[in-house]
C-alpha cells in the first residue's frame, strides 16, 4: 500500500499511520492526541482554505494544522 504525507489525503479517504517523523515538544503533543504509528484515521473535512484539516481518530474528531500533517506519514488504500 502506499504511503503518503497526511497533507495530502483526500476527504474521506482512510489510512493507517505509520510514522511521526517530528520530535521535540510538537512530536509530543502529536502523539498524546493519539496520533501514533498504527492508529486508524478518516479525513472528514478541510477549512475553505485547505487549513486545518479535520480527522476522525477512535471515534473523535481532532483538527490538525496543514504545518502539523506533513510531519504524519499514512499508510492509504490504492486507489479503485
Amino acid at each position: 500500500m502506499p504511503r503518503i504525507n497526511l497533507r495530502s489525503m483526500a476527504i474521506n479517504q482512510k489510512g493507517t499511520i505509520t510514522a511521526v517523523k517530528v520530535g521535540g515538544e510538537l512530536g509530543r503533543r502529536i502523539r498524546e492526541m493519539g496520533l501514533v504509528p498504527g492508529t486508524e484515521i478518516t479525513v472528514k473535512q478541510r477549512a475553505p482554505l485547505n487549513d486545518p484539516v479535520a480527522l476522525r481518530v477512535m471515534g473523535g474528531t481532532l483538527t490538525l494544522r496543514n504545518n502539523e500533517a506533513d510531519y504524519i506519514e499514512v499508510e492509504v488504500e490504492p486507489a479503485k
